[in-house]
């Protein structure tokens, strides 16, 4: 298909968080997809109304009508991670606020991709949600066969365990993480003659001293999680202060 109207929606992942632009702005797959199909698609336009931080609710209440009074062929909805590293989260409620979105997207004429969560088994904190993240992402394969919606499946993609597929914060790929991602969406959506995600395959990373280990996983709790904890306890999110960087289809340039 050659769709025209392309809109991403989601949280820090979908903005593009951890692969800049040299002038400091944010990158990320949603743009890598938007350049790819503008090149092969005369009249493409794009929008991306990703804020970071915003959980699952926000982005359906703030970011799904806005997204579809642009009228688009395509949008990209990627949600719910952030709620996932919520104690207490019920997944279950979580997959039907995404359901009832993805329906509402069909109903309009667009086509819908969605993105399961990465396996966390490698981080020492993180895998801790590793059984909400396995539910959900069941929930969002059902609603993707039952909606007629594509499917990145980012937990099959075992390249991306790999931590040089992520920045310093172990939350936000880096550059060729996000690079790899938008490849592997341009392969759900059957866009022909690309590379490959798979390729090219990395080298093992040398083995880490359980001492290294546990050193860097304290420095990572005191500059990243800590942090983290501290906006959640104020009831804060790192995207309060922040607007969508591109609220409008435009092309991409």
């Amino acid at each position: 298909m050659a769709w025209t109207r392309y809109a991403a929606i989601g949280d820090s992942f979908t903005e593009g968080i951890g692969d800049p632009y040299p002038d400091g702005g944010w990158r990320g797959w949603a743009d890598r997809v938007a350049e790819t199909l503008s090149a092969r698609t005369g009249g493409f336009t794009y929008a991306n109304l990703a804020i970071r931080g915003r959980l699952l609710e926000a982005i359906i209440d703030g970011q799904l009508p806005a997204a579809l009074a642009l009228e688009p062929d395509l949008v990209s909805i990627s949600g719910g991670g952030n709620d996932l590293l919520r104690p207490g989260t019920d997944v279950d409620a979580l997959a039907d606020r995404m359901d009832g979105a993805v329906e509402r997207l069909r109903a309009a004429g667009a086509d819908v991709v969605l993105f399961t969560g990465v396996d966390p088994v490698g981080s020492a904190v993180i895998r801790r949600t590793r059984g909400r993240v396995a539910v959900y992402n069941e929930h969002l394969r059902a609603i993707a066969a039952r909606r007629g919606a594509y499917v990145v499946d980012q937990w099959a993609m075992d390249v991306l365990k790999d931590w040089r597929m992520w920045g310093v914060d172990r939350l936000h790929m880096s550059p060729e993480g996000h690079r790899r991602v938008a490849l592997a969406m341009l392969e759900a959506l059957g866009v022909p003659e690309l590379e490959d995600w798979r390729a090219p395959e990395l080298e093992p990373l040398p083995e880490l001293s359980r001492g290294a280990r546990l050193l860097f996983d304290v420095r990572w709790a005191r500059g990243h999680l800590a942090p983290w904890i501290g906006r959640r306890l104020r009831g804060r999110s790192s995207g309060d202060e922040i607007s969508a960087k591109r609220p409008s289809l435009s092309p991409f340039e």
